[in-house]
């Protein structure tokens, strides 16, 4: 299902029947898809929509299993509920939330935060990919959902600040928060741009496990959610001294 200002609609592709052997063996190529809205003529569909007009997955909010839950887009919706709930919290040092935009196509929000705030340490609370399945095994599995928030050490576009990820680390073990470090490199997050941030900023990041990243479907853990927000409040407190 996908929905456009109210109007829902279903994404079509050629009946099966109708495809050739080769067709069937290939991912459907997106100039081959379209939505079906309803419409019985091009006027009604421009009606509900225009061409241009974006879309978005209807991927409903739903619970299973031990405290997992499925929505769209937890990543970074994860990282935004725990600065909402660290805003109602009593917090010892003046800080600043930024709620940025534009990660995947080059970190644009964050680059202006970062400057026009000018930190002297940021923290990073966002989502990452965690691939714990039957089958993948070592570094490619990143983190584990039920584990904790995962602290990142390095990935593609930043080295983490050392004394910010013993501190980290430190602070989870006295709180009795559980903790894992991420063990892939993929990717990166906002702090590829922050960390080069005029002069440089001291930079940390704790992220949320998700699995499914960048799709319709993706799934955390609530514990893990939870985990996140009590560190980054507790970090708050110890990290201006680290």
């Amino acid at each position: 299902k996908i929905v456009k200002n109210g109007q829902a609609g279903v994404i079509a592709v050629k009946a099966i029947h109708l495809q050739k052997e080769e067709e069937r063996k290939q991912p459907v190529d997106k100039s081959n898809l379209y939505i079906d809205i309803g419409a019985s003529c091009r006027e009604d569909a421009l009606k509900a929509a225009t061409p241009g007009d974006t879309a978005v997955f209807l991927s409903d909010y739903t619970k299973f299993g031990n405290s997992f839950i499925k929505a769209k887009a937890i990543d970074d919706r994860a990282g935004c509920a725990v600065m909402l709930w660290m805003l109602e919290q009593d917090l010892s040092y003046d800080t600043w939330f930024a709620f940025t935009v534009a990660e995947e196509v080059g970190l644009v929000g964050a680059a202006t935060a970062a400057f026009r705030i000018q930190p002297d340490i940021a923290v990073v609370l966002e989502s990452t990919t965690a691939a714990d399945l039957p089958g993948v095994t070592g570094a490619n599995r990143v983190c584990e959902l039920g584990k904790g928030p995962a602290i990142s050490i390095r990935d593609r576009r930043t080295i983490y600040d050392a004394g910010l990820v013993k501190a980290a680390a430190e602070t989870a073990e006295k709180q009795g928060i559980p903790y894992q470090f991420k063990q892939g490199i993929f990717g990166g997050n906002d702090a590829g741009a922050i960390h080069v941030s005029r002069e440089g900023v001291r930079t940390l990041a704790v992220s949320v496990p998700v699995r499914y990243l960048h799709s319709a479907g993706c799934v955390a853990n609530k514990t893990d959610i939870s985990h996140t927000a009590e560190l980054a409040k507790a970090l708050v407190q110890v990290l201006p001294t680290s």
